[in-house]
């Protein structure tokens, strides 16, 4: 019944804010005081007590007493830090004030009219010393200062003699870090109520940092003065509190002591914890939070002069220790790669849903400290944090509400193949048994990251199409370091490559040819520079060599062009005229052999369709006696426990996302291996070296060379966008005006870099005939033998130099991420739905 009563009262009071034809006086206590004191309210009961409708009302009808509420709320909180908040009934109004601000700020940051409410200085009563600071300061200070409260958030440190309590307003945080880790080396008892107080706070800390959802995007790069205050030396507890959210995310185990259900049996009070850590985190590290201008957003740099003013951003560039950069990578892929733990028991260990939150999170680590980069990528860790993403991927790309989450692991692959040593580490085996829908296959990282890729590609919705720039972009990057793909990867992009460069895909956009510039690249990466171990590469292009021919003999006359365009029409393209994919070895004779491997006119193995947006890999069907034919058959067997990927559910919300950046905005050209001159060339037409053979690591050596033609760009407009729009539309539209002409296709065909390619099958195709026949080999495997011992040293035409595309930071990235990352916490916060039906600005709340 006390409880019911409580609820009553409460409701009461929330009736007369606004039913009163006159404001409330801010000196009736006795009113005031019915919000927040000696009793216990629930968070989900004052979020269900206080309906939305009912806050606007008051914040439109009677604003003063909105006004007043919120002040008195904050000076509560003021005050229960002034007395230590040592008292039960202390904290439980403490609770109180920050459950009620939560429901409320919302509101009051969805109405520009309010926008400089909390910045002002209001009449400050009882409380002299903070008359002059603003509302918003007094209440940030008070949060912090109740993070780090003796008995309420952290164990007391209890000492004896007279100081045995200790005041709140001057106790040293940093003895109270929350976790071991960096700059910390205690680990304090956990407490379940402290964690969930914990969580509490930070959540009203975030609500504070959620004005900027309240903005346009292209407002969002004004500064957050919350944010700013926050993470300035203003705030006393900048350097703990940092350390204690760093290092409750990094220590977290979700799994423990490994009792299977164990999750079930007890309440996990940290995993909010850490969710809430990890969010205020990203959201700290946001680097635009200090910068006035778009153009100076758009040309940032980490410097010391920019991030000075970011205490968080500081803290974060500064660490430079190897065991705390051991530390922060373990947290992270330990976290990371909890969703993919296979156990024999359904269900029986925790899974943590944080996952885009951490991605994000990595990619600041990455950004702004260049050191842990160069740390994870010394040594396979790495793989560590790529199998997670390429799961994350894989699982995601018939899903329209995880658009986002496909780009941000996209983002971060794209980073990361700037750098040699990441291309390197993809030759290690894969050995992992992680359930992805994927062939099944005996390779290396690098065959997965291919292998995926065209996944993506192939079976991925449409909206999608905007990262095929990227997608090819990071292959084209780790290309010159692969010492060995397997056969299946092998087979992947050359059906890539089959697709791509359909004549009528070639011809149905302005920059659809740029997936092929990337594709040819990719292959002549790795036959300069890793021809020995790629034997299976250079037998599907032995296989599949029609397709190279058909590209260097595309038609240019307008009426060739307009019978591919028609083309279009008849739905799929069996490319015949590609080559046959396998060698038939049964019941042939050499001729057979060397029919199969000439390519004369064979059915390819598999029928790729290529649709505006997306591409359809299928199977033909073939006879029976074909069926039995080949060893070699690559058979579609997805792995062990794998699910194909599922659509989102009906009535799944999905934030919307600004358009992704052209993929020549965010890289900038470089060469692998620059000279002084190579390293200040613009991104336009970069000084580049000619790579000779590769040292015995896989790492090719340079030498001065001309420059290379400049690169190739495309417009996202052009492919799609992730907005609301669907992708179809677009290219409806452009399909119509788009007309290519004779001249458009001579521009680019002449320059499709098919000198090695081609080089390279006038030397074996001979030779490959002659063993043939000279040998009887009924079996492509004697073929593959021969190859791997085979040479084009002195053959090929000279090394093409290797071009690295590093992602830049610009303009663009920054409010994509902003935008991502708003989105992911509005999403995320459902208990209590902190931000559900208001107005928010920085991006749209759709159903799937």
């Amino acid at each position: 019944m006390g409880n019911t009563d409580t609820k009553l009262n409460f409701r009461k009071a929330i009736v007369q804010l606004t039913s009163k034809s006159q404001p409330i006086d801010a000196s009736d206590d006795a009113f005031w005081e019915q919000f927040w004191y000696e009793h216990s309210t629930s968070v989900q009961d004052v979020f269900a007590l206080i309906p939305s409708n009912e806050i606007r009302k008051v914040r439109d009808v009677m604003p003063a007493n909105l006004a007043t509420l919120c002040y008195k709320a904050t000076e509560r909180l003021v005050r229960a830090v002034d007395n230590s908040c040592r008292t039960q009934g202390e904290q439980q109004t403490v609770l109180n004030c920050i459950r009620l601000l939560n429901r409320i700020l919302p509101y009051i940051f969805e109405d520009p009219q309010w926008k400089d409410f909390f910045w002002s200085s209001l009449p400050s009563g009882n409380e002299k010393e903070d008359g002059a600071a603003p509302l918003a300061q007094s209440l940030l200070n008070a949060i912090c200062d109740l993070l780090f409260c003796p008995d309420f958030t952290v164990v007391g440190l209890r000492k004896s003699g007279p100081e045995k309590a200790e005041e709140l307003n001057s106790i040293d945080s940093c003895e109270y870090i929350w976790e071991a880790g960096v700059g910390f080396a205690q680990s304090p008892p956990r407490n379940g109520p402290m964690d969930s107080r914990r969580t509490e706070l930070l959540k009203l800390l975030l609500t504070c940092f959620s004005e900027t959802m309240y903005r346009a995007p292209t407002m969002s790069d004004e500064p957050n003065k919350w944010i700013v205050h926050f993470t300035s030396a203003e705030n006393r507890h900048a350097l703990p509190l940092f350390t204690s959210l760093l290092n409750t995310v990094c220590a977290y185990d979700p799994v423990g002591i490994g009792v299977p259900y164990n999750h079930l049996l007890f309440t996990d009070t940290l995993e909010p914890l850490v969710e809430v850590c990890l969010q205020i985190l990203i959201v700290t590290l946001d680097h635009d939070i200090t910068s006035n201008s778009p153009t100076q957003s758009a040309s940032y740099s980490h410097d010391d002069s920019t991030i000075a003013d970011n205490l968080f951003i500081n803290y974060l560039s500064r660490i430079h220790r190897d065991d705390d950069f051991h530390f922060i990578l373990k947290g992270v892929t330990r976290l990371l790669n909890n969703p993919l733990v296979q156990s024999y028991l359904p269900n029986s260990t925790k899974r943590l849903h944080c996952h885009q939150e951490l991605l994000v999170f990595f990619w600041k680590i990455c950004d702004y400290n260049k050191k842990f980069l160069y740390f994870v990528l010394k040594s396979s860790d790495v793989l560590d944090i790529l199998v997670p993403i390429l799961y994350h991927l894989n699982d995601s790309r018939a899903d329209q509400s995880r658009v986002g989450l496909m780009h941000i692991g996209v983002f971060i692959l794209l980073l990361l193949s700037g750098e040699r040593n990441f291309g390197v580490r993809l030759n290690k085996p894969y050995t992992a048994t992680v359930p992805m829908d994927i062939p099944v296959f005996t390779g290396t990282h690098a065959d997965l990251l291919i292998t995926v890729f065209h996944k993506i590609i192939a079976t991925g919705h449409q909206r999608l199409q905007p990262l095929f720039d990227c997608l090819l972009t990071i292959l084209v990057n780790v290309s010159p370091y692969l010492k060995t793909l397997s056969m299946v990867a092998s087979v992947k992009l050359l059906h890539l490559l089959e697709a791509f460069s359909t004549p009528w895909f070639l011809y149905s956009a302005p920059s659809n040819h740029h997936l092929v510039f990337f594709l040819l690249e990719i292959f002549n990466n790795i036959i300069q520079y890793q021809f020995d171990g790629n034997s299976n590469l250079v037998y599907t292009i032995i296989r599949k060599r029609q397709v190279f021919h058909a590209l260097a003999n595309l038609p240019t006359d307008s009426a060739g062009i307009s019978r591919c365009i028609n083309n279009r029409k008849s739905g799929k393209l069996n490319n015949s005229s590609h080559g046959n994919n396998r060698l038939e070895h049964r019941n042939v004779n050499n001729k057979q052999v060397l029919s199969s491997v000439a390519g004369a006119g064979d059915e390819s193995e598999e029928d790729i369709t290529v649709r505006t947006g997306q591409l359809s890999v299928g199977n033909q069907q073939h006879s029976d006696e074909d069926e039995s034919d080949s060893r070699s058959e690559i058979v579609e067997e997805s792995m062990e426990g794998s699910r194909p990927a599922q659509p989102a559910e009906p009535g799944t919300l999905k934030a919307t996302l600004l358009d992704t950046p052209d993929i020549t905005q965010i890289t900038e050209r470089e060469s692998a291996h620059p000279t002084g001159d190579a390293a200040s060339a613009s991104p336009v037409e970069p000084v580049v070296n000619v790579v000779s053979e590769p040292d015995k690591k896989g790492s090719p050596k340079g030498s001065p060379s001309k420059e290379q033609p400049s690169p190739i760009k495309r417009s996202v407009a052009q492919r799609g966008s992730i907005r609301v729009t669907p992708a179809t539309a677009q290219h409806g539209a452009q399909s119509k005006t788009w007309q290519p002409s004779s001249e458009w296709v001579q521009s680019w065909r002449s320059k499709l870099p098919l000198q090695t390619i081609m080089r390279l099958l006038q030397v074996l195709v001979p030779q490959v005939e002659k063993i043939c026949i000279d040998k009887g080999l009924t079996d492509e495997s004697e073929i593959l033998k021969f190859l791997q011992h085979g040479t084009l040293v002195g053959l090929l035409p000279v090394p093409h130099p290797i071009l690295i595309r590093k992602y830049q930071a610009n303009g663009g990235t920054t409010a994509w991420f902003r935008t991502y990352m708003w989105g992911v916490i509005y999403l995320r916060n459902v208990d209590p739905a902190i931000w559900y039906d208001t107005e928010v600005k920085l991006f749209e709340i759709q159903r799937v």
